[in-house]
Parts: C-alpha cells; structure tokens; sequence
C-alpha cells in the first residue's frame, strides 16, 4: 500500500479517537454548515458532475440541493443514538450505541455527490470517520466533497477522498483501521466486497442493482402513469438504480396506455447536458453504451420485439429504446442500465405480480392503481425494499432506502441509518 494512502487511513483511525467524543448536538452544527455550503454552491458542484459524467446540468444542480436537504434532516435529527434504560431487575441495564471507526464508502459514478453524501453522513453523525473510494471519473466530485468537509470546519480525516483503482478496494479494505464499508454499486462488485469484509469480519452494508418493476393497471391515471413513467426511466439517461425498467401493462388497457406512453417516451431526445433544458444527456462512457447495445441484441436475439429501436446516434448517446419482452428472455434477469425499457403484459393482478418478483433483483417497485384493496395486495407480496403507490420511486431523506435479494442489504436514510455502523453495546450491573 502506498504511504500516502497508508498515512490517510491512519489520519482517519487518529480523528476517530476525538471525532467519537464530540456531542451528538455538536455534530449535528458540522453537518448544518456542510449543508448550507453544498447548497450554496450547488450550481458550481453540478458543473463537475455534468463534467464528468454528462448528466443534464438541472438534474445535476438538484442532486446537490437534494444531498443539502438530507443534509439538513440529520442536522435536525433526534438523538436515537442516547443511551436507552432499559427496565429489568438489574440496577443498571442499559444499551450504548457506540461508533465502529474509519468506514470506507466504495461509491459510482451515476449519482457522484448523492450517494457519497447519503451514506456518508448518518456514518459521520453516528461517530465514525470516513475514507472514499469514488469511481474512477468522479476524482473530481471526491475532491469537492472532502473540501466541503473541511470549509464546514469538521476536524482533519473526519472525510477523506481517496484517489485509487478498484484493484486497491480489497487491500484497502483488509487494512487493521478499517472497520467497515458501505457499497454502492453492482452485484459482482458487490458480492466481492462483501467476500473480503466478510473474510475479515468487518461490516458491511451493499446498495446494488434493480430492475424495478412499473406496473400499471386498468383503473389507473394513465396519462399521469405515462408522464411518470418515461421520467423514471429516462430520468439520468436511464443510469439509476432504481430506474423502472419494466413496465408490466395490465392486458385490457395495453392498446390505451401504450401510445401514451410512446408519446411521452419520445420526448426524450439526447442534447447538450451545460443546457438547461435538456431532459436526456448521453451514457457516463462509451463502454457502457457499448454494453447497452449487446444487452440490447441480446435481447432482440431471443424473441423481444423492438417498439421503438434503440438508436445509438455518438460515442455515449442514444435515441432512447423500448422493447417488448415475455417472461423466459435472459434478459430479465440483468439490468438494464441507460435509456432502454421493457414492456410486458399481464393478464391481471396475480400475474403482474408474478411478473414482477420473478427476477433476481429487488430494489423498488411502483404500482398504478386506484383501489385501495389492489394496493394493499402489492404492498403485502411485492419482494421489495420500497413499494411506491400511484408515483415513482425517489428516495427521502425521511425513509429507510434498501433493497432484498440481488439488491443488497442495510439501510441507508432515515434514523435507521445511524444505527448501521455502530455496536449495541448491553451494560447490566447489580
């Protein structure tokens, strides 16, 4: 390991020991003025993440406005981490939530302010110190996010930016500070990651792939679902997470729904991301075009039918695809990540569901419906972290944001979240 990377992890261990010492309320005055400043500056952080990975100039400023918000729900947040008494016959019965250490954040490149800032934060709040490994084209984001830290006045090594390959993760991760790590990312990143910290038994909390589903019944505002619909899958170029990718159509309104939401789909048109009105910027790298395209045949190649062909017009930037596709195409079982969606077709209500827990993955999933009672069945047997009712799924700060399955596992968000990266630790005494 190299010594400036070594020196950084140390630096992280030394202002754990001061870090875990300081008030939760003092805390909580670091994370305010880090909010006040991502917000302040939110046009020019959102020109590095247009910089780096094309994402549209709007969508990249609200991602930062939106990382001060969650920002300023934990400065504001409740001491869920007190000592809790609890009753017993003991004199003394308590429980202590106390801090692990240095955490490593292994983050992408799709949301680069957001999900760094997601995790990082209630990890920080809670006591811990963090190191970043970012993707490899958000050095940048990395940089911008650590000199906030120290203009916010958070003591030296509370964050740090790491400039290292993904090659580095596992020794990084095998190092005596570390004490856990939080991923974001795919599955196979995710699975060796997991692999190594589990080897060394260190925590670790995963966020990986999703292939949501988007269903879509016969009592539902289909012009709404429409709208909403092509906004969450194109919305980043279809580079998210939690991007509906298919949308399952109840079979009696098929011939209703589906021209509106061709119509809406093809409003999409790739342009310059420094605009701000462009609604769709190009892929973050043309590899990953490039895997869009064979994902894209793969599927073709074993039965689905092109509804509106998938366009490849530069190096990064599509004409936005939408396929139809029956239950049995390999494609299902991967993730779809850019501007191509899935169409399928259910005959009713126990089918759509079928549908849509028959993948490995299980992120968020959406459902169209009026009825009170259709809800309550999809929220009761959808295999899902979130289940949004008549909306798309976005994130909130309030709310616990996990997956199941292929999706990963931990909380991220809500109270809940300050709770990941620290020990229960019971106290009993006569």
């Amino acid at each position: 390991m190299e010594n400036l990377i070594e020196n950084k992890l140390l630096k992280a261990d030394q202002a754990f020991q001061e870090w875990k010492k300081v008030p939760f309320h003092e805390k909580k005055k670091f994370i305010a003025k880090a909010a006040e400043i991502f917000k302040n500056k939110s046009e020019i952080f959102g020109e590095i993440i247009t910089n780096e990975m094309n994402k549209p100039i709007s969508q990249a400023v609200s991602e930062v406005e939106k990382c001060a918000l969650m920002m300023n729900y934990y400065a504001e947040a409740e001491n869920v981490l007190s000592p809790e008494k609890i009753e017993s016959e003991y004199k003394i019965s308590e429980i202590h939530y106390v801090p692990k250490g240095v955490i490593l954040g292994v983050m992408p490149w799709n949301f680069p302010f957001w999900q760094v800032l997601r995790f990082a934060t209630p990890a920080i709040l809670a006591g811990n110190t963090v190191v970043l490994k970012h993707a490899s084209i958000c050095f940048g984001s990395g940089n911008a996010i650590e000199k906030v830290f120290v203009e916010a006045g958070f003591p030296e090594g509370v964050f740090q930016n790491l400039e290292v390959g993904h090659g580095e993760v596992k020794e990084i991760l095998e190092h005596k500070t570390i004490k856990g790590v939080s991923l974001t990312g795919s599955e196979k990143a995710g699975a060796e990651v997991a692999a190594t910290a589990g080897k060394n038994i260190k925590k670790s909390l995963l966020e990986l792939g999703g292939s949501d589903a988007f269903i879509v019944l016969d009592d539902a505002d289909l012009d709404e679902a429409a709208k909403v619909g092509a906004l969450a899958r194109l919305q980043n170029c279809g580079q998210t997470c939690v991007a509906a990718k298919r949308f399952i159509i109840q079979r009696d309104i098929e011939f209703d729904f589906l021209p509106k939401f061709i119509e809406e789909y093809k409003k999409y048109v790739p342009a310059d991301p420094k605009l701000k009105t462009t609604k769709l910027g190009g892929m973050a790298r043309p590899d990953l075009a490039d895997d869009l395209e064979k994902q894209y045949q793969k599927a073709l190649d074993n039965g689905a039918e092109a509804i509106i062909p998938l366009e490849r017009i530069s190096e990064i930037e599509f004409n936005p695809g939408l396929i139809r596709v029956e239950e049995g195409n390999p494609i299902l079982q991967e993730e779809l990540f850019g501007p191509l969606g899935m169409i399928m077709i259910a005959k009713d209500d126990d089918e759509a569901l079928e549908i849509a827990n028959n993948i490995p993955f299980g992120l968020s999933n959406a459902v169209w419906t009026k009825n009170e009672d259709r809800q309550q069945f999809f929220i009761d047997n959808l295999e899902s972290g979130t289940v949004n009712i008549n909306r798309m799924t976005s994130s909130d700060p309030r709310f616990p944001f996990g997956g199941t399955k292929s999706s990963g596992y931990g909380t991220e968000l809500s109270l809940l979240a300050l709770k990941e990266f620290v020990t229960a630790k019971t106290i009993l005494g006569k």
